[in-house]
């Protein structure tokens, strides 16, 4: 890595020791440090790490994600949280109280294609991740929009210390919540401020390993805005 700051990783490509990476995108064969998916090498401060650009979500708790509804059960939801794990939130968590079945209908709280925030409370992999909403700031999603993004390209659309999301926000004036299982809730006063953010947000999806990134969406937002005369 002498004197390379940033390139790209192929499928199988060995890694030096020193290099920082998580599994299962990272993983050790006989000593040797392998690269399982594409990403991108490159010094961050005094540390060289590596970042896929394809990724799964696989869900931790205490991890806040965005979910969809995508059925609804006698006692719960089954939750699309954008991994090979299907969450379940159930109503009684929902409620806040017990759940009465002669007054209380599932389908009138939260029907299939709603957005829910949510932190995974349990996961072990033996069974369906376990979802809350009692927390500050969780519950169904009604305003705005939410876009779906592969987890891999969270940490883009954030940016190295905030710096993609925040030039975003104070281009635009919206507020965005970028989940970790790859999902961005963007709310703006004005509808066309959000297509413009949901536009720049699949843009540094399919952009993510070209430098330079955070000055061209900079400038697709102002042209954009220009444009749409918002």
């Amino acid at each position: 890595m002498a004197g390379s700051l940033r390139r790209i990783v192929v499928p199988g490509e060995e890694l030096d020791a020193s290099v920082e990476g998580e599994e299962p995108y990272v993983v050790d064969v006989g000593g040797r440090k392998i690269a399982t998916v594409m990403g991108i090498l490159e010094r961050k401060d005094q540390r060289i790490v590596y970042t896929p650009l394809e990724a799964i979500y696989i869900p931790k708790p205490g991890d806040v994600v965005i979910g969809i509804v995508s059925g609804i059960g006698v006692t719960n939801w089954f939750v699309d949280i954008n991994s090979p794990y299907q969450a379940v939130l159930n109503i009684q968590d929902f409620l806040g109280r017990p759940f009465n079945p002669a007054t209380d209908d599932p389908a009138k709280l939260l029907k299939v294609g709603d957005y829910v925030k949510a932190k995974v409370v349990a996961f072990d992999r033996s069974r369906n991740p376990l979802l809350t909403v009692q927390d500050g700031g969780l519950g169904r999603i009604t305003e705005g929009k939410v876009v779906t993004i592969s987890p891999a390209k969270v940490a883009r659309v954030i940016g190295r210390r905030g710096s993609m999301i925040n030039m975003i926000k104070e281009e635009t004036g919206c507020n965005l919540f970028v989940a970790v299982n790859g999902r961005v809730h963007v709310k703006c006063k004005d509808e066309r401020l959000e297509d413009i953010v949901v536009v720049a947000v699949k843009m540094i999806e399919k952009e993510a390993h070209k430098a330079g990134l955070t000055e061209r969406i900079r400038r697709m937002i102002r042209e954009e805005r220009a444009a749409r005369g918002v």
